[in-house]
């Protein structure tokens, strides 16, 4: 596919003399104004634009404004004359790829523009993965149906289209990071960065530097300047994930943030201005920090201008049967098994089981049973132990001391005298897996 380079000068002698520099090259477009510059970008796919910063009219930097706006932008290279070269670095500013002086040096021109049409593919292309992420985090990204689930998600649709800062409450394991994600990409910034921070995972001294970046020179081993969390997210998302470790020190700052939207890198004396909407994280009842003076009351209602609240998956356990039917198609598929279903038998004991870890336990608990499974469909055999003996539920049938145990005890010490102690032909007569009858033989001493 051969570019098209459109060049926007009011002189005639320029744009000729680019065109045929140009032209064994690139497919080339001249025209003498912005106007006819912006009439011709509507209809014909142009990579680079080639722009006189200063022109009658509409000049470059007014063009550049404009172009800024359009779905498909083409990078922009300005041509500057004498005393205009500050206006060019200000209009790099404001989004144009680079700028050249006159009089023009063809060969640099012929560089710099090779090197924009690279970097107008890795912006699409990054603009196309952005895409994919706010398609993978619509509000259908959240596998339910249950009353609870679909309250929180008419609620992050509400809140994801606003600016609100806004706190997300939930038990581990319940699904917060993902809440997290569809707000930012169903967003009016869900093409900007998301980043996110775990306060957890940081030590007092180093969560200040990580949220907020720090000088050369600012402490020992800080060889030179790093930006933070909230740089890296300006024009994005910051999830400030685990909120309710954050030492007091870090409180203070993150809530003159919120009030006055600047701050200061760790060792700096220079106030930074950055637009971050922030999203924070806890599995804490902050009401209850706060009320133990553990966190200040004044940043709780900062953070909290909307607070969303995750259920716990106990709380929500019609969903069980269709996040697991989720999770057996995507590890069936991820890990190339075939598993086409989950036994009633065991489905039942699911509904039964709380649950501690929520989302988290139920999918590696899913993914587990898909990667032991020896079938197409998952029996008791394919159960961890470790649900087996969490889930009081699992037990309720066997318990030594009932009778229904007593009879089940009694039938497979006869069926394993009946084979002469062969268990895999005793676990055939008696219907169960040959794993489920080591479990029983085990429990009873047999």
């Amino acid at each position: 596919m051969q570019h098209s380079i459109l060049i926007v000068d009011d002189d005639k002698l320029t744009r000729e003399t680019l065109s045929r520099a140009l032209s064994d090259t690139y497919t080339t477009f001249a025209v003498g104004s912005g106007v006819e510059a912006l009439e011709l970008l509507q209809s014909e796919p142009i990579s680079v634009v080639l722009a006189d910063l200063v022109m009658p009219g509409m000049g470059g930097m007014e063009l550049l404004e404009h172009i800024n706006k359009l779905e498909h932008r083409p990078m922009v290279i300005l041509i500057t004359g004498q005393g205009t070269v500050d206006s060019a670095v200000e209009a790099m500013k404001k989004g144009a790829y680079d700028y050249l002086p006159k009089p023009i040096n063809i060969d640099r021109l012929e560089v710099l523009i090779i090197k924009a049409i690279e970097a107008m593919k890795l912006r699409d292309e990054n603009v196309q993965l952005k895409r994919k992420f706010i398609e993978r985090y619509s509000d259908a990204a959240i596998v339910g149906k249950s009353p609870e689930i679909r309250q929180l998600l008419a609620q992050v649709e509400q809140v994801a289209r606003t600016n609100a800062t806004v706190l997300i409450e939930g038990e581990s394991g319940t699904g917060k990071e993902m809440i997290a994600n569809i707000i930012h990409y169903n967003s009016d910034r869900s093409l900007g960065p998301f980043v996110k921070v775990n306060c957890a995972a940081f030590s007092e001294g180093i969560v200040e530097s990580e949220l907020f970046g720090h000088e050369r020179g600012a402490f020992t081993g800080a060889l030179a300047t790093k930006k933070g969390r909230f740089e890296l997210a300006d024009g994005g998302t910051l999830l400030i994930d685990e909120v309710g470790d954050l030492p007091p020190s870090v409180q203070v700052k993150i809530l003159r943030f919120l009030q006055e939207r600047t701050f200061e890198r760790v060792g700096g004396h220079r106030d930074l201005k950055v637009d971050v909407r922030v999203v924070s994280a806890t599995n804490q009842r902050l009401e209850e920090l706060v009320a133990e003076g553990r966190f200040r009351e004044d940043l709780y209602y900062r953070l909290c201008v909307v607070k969303l609240r995750v259920p716990p998956l106990r709380e929500r356990s019609q969903d069980i049967d269709v996040l697991s039917s989720h999770f057996l198609s995507h590890y069936s598929e991820t890990h190339n098994r075939g598993i086409t279903g989950i036994s009633e038998e065991v489905r039942d004991l699911m509904r039964k089981h709380p649950w501690p870890g929520n989302v988290r336990e139920l999918m590696n608990c899913v993914e587990s049973m898909v990667v032991t499974a020896t079938d197409k469909v998952i029996t008791l055999d394919n159960l961890p132990e470790h649900l087996l003996s969490k889930c009081p539920a699992m037990h309720s049938d066997t318990d030594q001391g009932g009778a229904l145990a007593a009879m089940e005890r009694k039938l497979i010490a006869e069926t394993l005298e009946q084979t002469g102690g062969d268990k895999p032909e005793a676990a055939r007569i008696l219907g169960i897996g040959l794993r489920t009858l080591y479990r029983k033989l085990e429990r009873w001493g047999l």
